[in-house]
């Protein structure tokens, strides 16, 4: 990232003061989002209203909207995570029964009960905005309510199961995953370890400067906010080299074994044409596997070391040895996509099919000579 570059938006996508920023939602989302916090909450009212009464139902009606528009608007967001839900409604129902119970059910009780939710939300870490009207609707609750004593958790515990059971089936049913998986380990290694197409140079240490600069909460974690660094190099990435494709640029010349190749066979072949990589096929050219220099490298020192350094004549199959589980890419896939295969996942070449047959290999060598021959928005 530069730190010098400014991004300018058209005044349409900008936002004002007073109307807000621009929401990248698709509308299709808006949609889901909307059919989805709807459902929610009718199921829950309606279930609430089955156990504890129309009453109860109504006055707790509230805090179950506003958490239906986290839970199935914003679903990905840190404050709409199960725990988030399940703990801010339990610790809210607690802290504001006991504040009723020792206070009475006035303004100035029901807000040190917010207060003191809140810092208890924090402490425990499920703050959930609507937990504060948790909190409010428990102490300034109507005769409904206030009959149930230190039960009215009840009605707010059900009402927290049945909007969470809602938002997992249909958020996945619909095809957003919920609740967020915990997010894989990034590599926000410094830029001199890192390719020139992803060389932000950003830490996490960085990351964690940026989210304390806010001056407050933020609901976005370090791993987001990385994941989000990432995608936008990747997007940038694929927008600089245009049109090009793993197709355009990968060897078509390929030097393939079969699963019955013995293990001296294939390293004679890989060292008399200079190569890293073999790919394993079988009859009709479909990848089954490959090997590499080192795996084969470590086999013979096995037996070398077995045989008192002498010479083997190994005969062992490839099959045996071969990796089968092969990172492969589409012949159509931009390069861009390549670049994080390549340069962070220590492979030395990605096999090109063409439906299930192989047709190429794209090799780092490959991709590093397209980008300096600017290869941008052309076909090879």
């Amino acid at each position: 990232m530069n730190n010098h570059t400014q991004l300018s938006l058209p005044a349409s996508r900008q936002g004002s003061p007073l109307l807000g920023g621009q929401l990248a939602t698709h509308p299709r989302e808006m949609l889901r989002a909307t059919l989805g916090a709807a459902l929610g909450l009718s199921l829950s009212v309606w279930l609430c209203q089955q156990v504890f009464g129309t009453a109860v139902a109504t006055l707790l009606i509230g805090p179950v909207g506003a958490s239906a528009i986290l839970l199935f608007a914003v679903p990905s967001g840190a404050l709409a995570q199960p725990w988030s839900i399940l703990g801010g409604y339990l610790t809210s129902a607690v802290v504001a029964t006991a504040v009723a119970q020792l206070g009475g059910h006035s303004l100035p009780m029901a807000s040190l009960a917010v207060g003191l939710s809140v810092l208890a939300m924090f402490l425990l870490r499920c703050l959930h905005p609507p937990g504060g009207a948790v909190a409010l609707c428990v102490v300034l609750a109507g005769p409904a309510l206030q009959a149930l004593g230190e039960r009215a958790i009840l009605p707010v515990m059900l009402n927290a199961l049945s909007l969470l059971t809602m938002a997992v089936l249909y958020n996945n049913l619909t095809g957003l995953r919920y609740p967020k998986r915990p997010a894989p380990q990034i590599n926000m290694h410094p830029a001199a370890d890192r390719t020139p197409a992803l060389s932000s140079g950003i830490t996490t240490e960085d990351l964690d400067t940026a989210l304390e600069g806010f001056g407050g909460f933020v609901d976005l974690t370090r791993e987001d906010l990385g994941q989000l660094i990432e995608k936008a190099e990747q997007a940038a990435m694929r927008r600089r080299v245009g049109a090009v494709q793993a197709a355009d640029i990968m060897t078509r010349e390929l030097h393939l074994i079969s699963p019955e190749t013995t293990v001296r066979d294939a390293l004679d072949l890989l060292g008399a044409m200079r190569l890293k990589v073999l790919p394993v096929t079988d009859a009709e050219q479909r990848l089954v596997g490959v090997v590499t220099l080192v795996d084969l490298a470590s086999v013979l020192d096995r037996r070398r070391l077995r045989l008192g350094r002498r010479r083997p004549n190994d005969r062992t199959p490839v099959s045996e040895i071969m990796t089968a589980q092969v990172t492969a890419v589409a012949a159509q896939a931009p390069i861009g996509d390549l670049v994080p295969l390549l340069s962070e996942r220590g492979l030395h070449a990605l096999p090109v099919l063409d439906g299930d047959r192989l047709v190429g290999l794209v090799t780092q060598t490959d991709l590093i000579g397209a980008l300096q021959r600017g290869l941008y928005g052309q076909r090879g």
